[in-house]
């Protein structure tokens, strides 16, 4: 399967370097580079790619916040100088996370990676709203109504599911397949690292810099919803 790929990096010998290194893989096809995050928005608006090779410390940017400027599908790995910022990587569900200089090797398992990730996401069905799913939790398992669940919050490669009956599950799932499966009509993602059942509002109350906060029903706790997110929210009641 061939793969569409950008390169957002601040440095002309960086991106000179990873276009090197990636031209070794003919599943791999560069459709474009972008110098900082206001390049990459638009490159990803009108390329599209399956693929983000993504620096983190650019100049007067951070790579994380280019998630909060695109809603486009793709997979993202991580290319940097820095360890530090490997945790956070994966609290986003980057699918890796790779130190300059680029280990070919490393490279070549993260390629593979997209590849697994692909054929496991073609393999899934998307659930409906009335479905009973099947869930393994720790040494035990259940069944779930999609329908009861009030709302899911990120946990690395894992989720927590919030359900209406105010019972906390911790799933081996992450919140990209959550939402890549539920369905559209009833859920939706209202923060990085949320997604809310819509028949579960109780009250939305609009904050601050044009987003929402939004209180669920058997629940005391008030969620986020960030400017990425609200103009969904919005259309889904309008």
């Amino acid at each position: 399967m061939k793969y569409t790929a950008i390169i957002i990096d601040d440095e002309r010998l960086a991106r000179k370097e990873m276009r090197r290194l990636l031209a070794e893989f003919d599943e791999i096809f560069i459709v474009g580079e972008a110098e900082n995050l206001s390049e990459a928005v638009d490159l990803i608006e009108k390329e599209k790619p399956n693929i983000i090779f993504l620096d983190i410390q650019m100049q007067n940017e951070n790579g994380f916040d280019l998630l909060e400027k695109t809603d486009a599908n793709f997979k993202l790995i991580f290319v940097t100088a820095f360890d530090a910022y490997a945790i956070r990587a994966f609290e986003v569900n980057a699918l890796d996370y790779l130190l300059k200089p680029v280990n070919p090797e490393r490279l070549a398992k993260a390629i593979e990676r997209v590849a697994e990730e692909t054929d496991k996401k073609t393999e899934l069905r998307p659930f409906e709203f009335d479905d009973r799913i099947f869930l393994e939790i720790g040494n035990r398992s259940i069944f779930l109504k999609v329908c009861d669940i009030s709302h899911i919050n990120s946990s690395g490669d894992y989720s927590e599911v919030f359900t209406t009956e105010k019972q906390k599950l911790l799933i081996e799932k992450s919140l990209r397949e959550w939402e890549t499966r539920l369905p559209e009509k009833h859920f939706l993602r209202i923060h990085r690292q949320t997604i809310i059942n819509l028949e579960e509002i109780e009250e939305i109350e609009t904050w601050f810099n044009r987003t929402f906060q939004v209180r669920l029903k058997n629940s005391r706790q008030t969620l986020a919803v960030s400017r990425r997110y609200a103009v969904k929210l919005k259309s889904k009641f309008t």
